[in-house]
């Protein structure tokens, strides 16, 4: 038996085998490391023959792709260059277009009104019948409704914390008598967005979970801040949707106020999250993936906690919940303590990285990338980890 992780190493591995003229990959970064994606990403940037990818780690595919196929509108349009030279130039087709329509419809207006105006007027009824020509050769595109939908994620903090966010000291846990975390201790600041991750993915979920007081640890404490208020979006979230439950009943369960409670102001709520008109009636029990985890982040926001607690939140969504959720957290004026395999999003979030290992926590105040290429940390995080290899 091999966990999930193994399994798509396994599966890479056979695609690459043989170096096939055309390799086929379906979301090959879902449950890789850091480190597996790196080497994938190395890999692939300098592979000879064709590579068809489907993904929704928008770093990976900075990295290796020359061509994008944009499947949108009903039809197919294909860009050279990555994923960053297709969203700005795709951004920028959409802008020109909406102008474009803009001013044809101020002219036909224009027009119109004329016509109006005059066209019982003797004198003026050659006019008005040359302004009906141009009405009917003005170019008004036809803007067919794209596929992509951003949802509208928007966090609010009830009230401001104080300066002192958490205070974790010596903190411990093992599993069946491997230790996946020791000693830690940590003191998070109010402004603090952390990206935390270990080489082993139960370290962080334990954490969390200690945090949320899920679990005990085997040693030491953690105390939270007075005005601090959490709202945590755990990796497992089945246990949010076993009862059978409409989706506008489903949200009543965090309504605050009865302004909250009614069914108009939920359908609101819901509709910026994608869910409109009768998908607000959707029971819980039947929802996919991607739709439990927009559904947790609609019961986060309304919560307005100053402290948000993610544990792979980008799992399951689409690049354009993942791109809107990327936005909300950099805006985000609380503080923040996640974990991702989206390269992107720990980058452009994180001000803070901690690290945690059989040996201890690494923490530094730095970016996700200058963290993982400063070969002193490097070192060390070889060194914590070959302790208890």
């Amino acid at each position: 038996d091999v966990d999930g992780k193994q399994k798509v190493r396994v599966l890479i591995a056979q695609a690459l085998f043989g170096n096939p003229d055309v390799l086929i990959m379906d979301e090959p970064t879902n449950d890789l490391d850091y480190e597996t994606i790196t080497w994938l990403e190395n890999f692939i940037a300098n592979y000879d023959n064709c590579v068809i990818v489907v993904s929704h780690d928008r770093h990976f595919l900075d990295s290796v792709c020359t061509h994008i196929s944009d499947i949108d509108f009903g039809k197919i349009n294909h860009y050279s260059g990555n994923y960053t030279f297709w969203y700005e130039s795709s951004q920028l087709a959409a802008r020109q277009r909406a102008q474009h329509n803009k001013k044809a419809e101020e002219k036909k207006k224009e027009l119109q009104e004329f016509i109006a105006r005059f066209s019982a007027n003797v004198a003026k009824s050659k006019q008005a019948t040359s302004r009906k020509k141009m009405i009917e050769k003005l170019n008004i595109d036809e803007i067919k409704p794209s596929s992509r939908r951003y949802p509208a994620i928007i966090f609010e903090r009830e009230r401001e914390a104080g300066d002192q966010i958490l205070n974790i000291e010596n903190l411990s846990v093992s599993t069946d008598g491997e230790v996946l975390f020791k000693e830690v201790n940590i003191n998070l600041a109010k402004g603090d967005k952390v990206v935390l991750f270990s080489r082993d993915s139960r370290a962080t979920t334990a954490f969390y979970e200690i945090l949320n007081n899920a679990v005990k640890p085997d040693s030491g404490q953690f105390q939270w801040g007075i005005t601090t208020t959490q709202s945590y979006l755990p990796l497992d979230n089945q246990s949010f949707f076993n009862e059978k439950l409409t989706l506008v009943d489903w949200l009543r369960q965090w309504a605050k106020t009865e302004e909250e409670r009614e069914e108009v102001y939920l359908r609101g709520f819901l509709g910026k999250m994608i869910f409109s008109g009768e998908e607000a009636l959707k029971t819980s029990d039947v929802l996919s993936g991607g739709e439990k985890v927009r559904c947790m982040l609609s019961r986060m926001m309304m919560t307005r906690a100053n402290v948000l607690m993610l544990d792979e939140p980008t799992n399951h969504l689409d690049l354009e919940s993942i791109t809107a959720f990327n936005n909300s957290l950099k805006n985000f004026k609380g503080t923040v303590l996640f974990t991702t395999h989206d390269h992107e999003f720990s980058n452009t979030i994180a001000n803070r990285v901690v690290e945690l290992t059989p040996s201890g926590a690494i923490d530094r105040y730095t970016t996700f990338d200058e963290y993982m290429s400063d070969p002193k940390i490097k070192e060390l995080r070889n060194k914590m980890y070959a302790v208890h290899a």
